[in-house]
């Protein structure tokens, strides 16, 4: 099984989002999906609580975590996303970076957009990969 992490600065946001919505879409069997920061924050954003139950994922009990070498050392992935040269860099990791903005304080549609295109993105790596759960199932 793949193991893709996907990290940013707090692990509030973005990548929370970007691992939830992996998670929700990947076939199980093939490939998983953790998120982490360098700097993680006390809680998920609000914002992106709410905007990720808008789409059928609930992230309230999650918490933020610390990017750590032991769960760098267990993934074949690092997807960073936007935090410039706060990101990490893991020798021996597929690297990938999806440049967003931080949702943290943006007004609601926007939270939605940067939500929306992380999905979209989600779901192109899944297709590429062929880790994608399979529609019938």
């Amino acid at each position: 099984m793949e193991t893709v992490l996907f990290a940013c600065v707090h692990n509030a946001g973005r990548s929370q989002m970007a691992a939830a919505f992996f998670n929700a879409l990947a076939d199980p069997t093939r490939a998983r999906a953790l998120s982490a920061g360098t700097q993680p924050g006390a809680r998920v954003h609000p914002e992106v609580q709410a905007v990720m139950a808008e789409a059928g994922i609930d992230l309230s009990g999650t918490l933020p975590r610390l990017l750590t070498d032991e769960l760098a050392r267990n993934a074949g992935w690092l997807i960073t996303l936007g935090c410039g040269d706060a990101c990490p860099v893991v020798p021996g990791l597929k690297r990938d970076d999806w440049p967003l903005d931080d949702p943290k304080g943006q007004p609601m549609p926007r939270v939605r957009e940067i939500r929306d295109d992380i999905r979209a993105r989600v779901v192109a790596l899944l297709k590429r990969q062929d880790w994608l759960l399979a529609p019938s199932r």
